[in-house]
This record gives structure tokens, sequence and C-alpha cells, in this order.
């Protein structure tokens, strides 16, 4: 037995069922196990990204020099910056910042003619075959780095400063006690809210389906429009993603259980 015979038997038994199509969904079902994949590839690699871009932009909002000829370099290489590039990735829509990326910064960066970064034949054949995906990757990982930036900011803060300053007495150097104590401390502090960011950016990924990118939401804009009918792929999405959701949830939860059980959190 198909699907299609499946579902009208299903109709038959459930009335309710009656006014739900969804063989349009399984005559579409390619489309969107291609739009789960490219969701959970781009959310990985944005938050992987997000995460080292995080930790850098946070140690910089932590950097500081209250006397000698650092004081004024670092405050305008570092922590400036940083402060500004977390304060507009955090204080603007990320659909705006999806839509400013794809039309605005990456046609500067990557032009057959004159881009930034990178022009002629390769950059043509990128904006042509992976234009979308790369708007869309290049905008959730700046914006989950500015979110991400912050919890890092606030899991380093939580560590007692006497453990800096004794790893400091050993006469390990700042970058050795960041690595090697501070850092791995922190981590394990953040790992609950960094996970809320990640299931956060996997809802999000929803948005770059605006730039033309095949995920889950753009499987069921295409569904909805080939049939005019929106209860069927929406509410198909929707599962999936709550499904998707909570498997992520999930796996944050076992990670916390095993700190904890090590003594890794308090």
């Amino acid at each position: 037995m198909d699907f299609n015979q499946f579902w009208q038997s299903a109709q038959q038994t459930v009335p309710f069922l009656d006014n739900f199509q969804l063989q349009m969904v399984w005559e579409y079902r390619e489309l969107f196990i291609d739009g789960i994949q490219m969701t959970l590839g781009i959310t990985l690699i944005a938050v992987v990204f997000g995460t080292l871009i995080g930790l850098f932009a946070g140690m910089a909002r932590l950097a500081e020099v209250k006397h000698g000829p650092w004081k004024y370099p670092v405050m305008l290489l570092l922590r400036w910056p940083s402060t500004a590039y977390v304060t507009f990735f955090r204080g603007t829509p990320l659909f705006v910042q999806i839509l400013l990326t794809h039309f605005a910064v990456m046609p500067m960066l990557v032009h057959p003619d004159d881009g930034l970064l990178l022009s002629g034949e390769l950059a043509s054949t990128l904006r042509q075959d992976y234009g979308a995906f790369l708007s869309g990757l290049v905008a959730l990982t700046l914006n989950a780095g500015a979110y991400i930036t912050e919890i890092f900011r606030a899991g380093i803060q939580s560590i007692a400063k006497g453990q800096f300053e004794a790893s400091r007495s050993l006469g390990m150097s700042y970058g050795q006690t960041m690595r090697f104590i501070i850092v791995p401390q922190a981590f394990r502090r953040m790992l609950p809210p960094l996970g809320n960011e990640a299931i956060m950016l996997l809802k999000d990924s929803s948005l770059v389906s605006a730039i033309g990118l095949a995920e889950l939401a753009y499987a069921a804009r295409t569904v909805a429009g080939a049939y005019s009918r929106y209860w069927e792929p929406y509410l198909t999405i929707s599962f999936l993603y709550l499904i998707l959701t909570l498997v992520m949830a999930a796996g944050v939860n076992h990670l916390e259980r095993r700190y904890q059980a090590s003594g890794g959190i308090h």
C-alpha cells in the first residue's frame, strides 16, 4: 500500500481528516527532505562559526588595560568594535540582516566585475550556484556570534577573579590563563544558553527562505504556491521544526546532566 492509498483509508476511517490533503506533501517529499538537510546544515555551520566569533568577540569586550600605552589602542581596536558589532546585530531584526547581507554586502564582496574579496569567473559561479546559501550563512553566523558574544562575556565574568589571579601568580600568561583555566570552566556554565541559542537559530533559519534558499520554509511555500493550500504544508513544517527542536533540546539536557554528574556545573 502506497502513501496515497494509506491516507485515503485514514480519511475514510477518521472523517476529520477528510479536509487534509497530505498527498501533496508526499508528492514533494524529496523537497522537504532536502529542506531538512539544508536547515540542519546551515544551522550547524552557523553555530560553530558563531561560537568562534563569540569567543573572540567576548574576550575583546572584556579586554582592558587601565594604565600604559596600550590603554587606548585596546579600547579603539578591541572593545569598541566588538561592542558596536554586538549592539548592531542584537538591536536589528534578523530578517533585515539577511536582506542587507544578500542584496548589499555580498554583492559588494563577491562580484564578477569588482568584488572586494572575489571577482571574475569564480565569483560569478559562487553567486549563481551558492549565492543564497552564502548570504544566509553569513547573516545567521554574524547574528549568532553577537548573541554568543554576550554568553561568553557573562560566562567568563561568572568565574571568580581569584582563579585568574592565582593562575597569573603561577607564571601563566593571559592567553594560557584564559585557555586552560577560565574558558573551560565558563564553557560548562554557558552550555545551557548556548544550547538555547542553537535552538533559536534553527527556528530562525526559516527566514532565509525569503532570499530563495531551499530549506524547510521554502519547501512549504513551494507546495502552497503549487496547490493554493496552506494548512498541509505549513502544519507539516511546524511538526518537523518541533521534532528537530525537541531532539536538540534533549541533546542539550543530556550534556547538562553529564556535566552535573561530573561536577562541571554548579
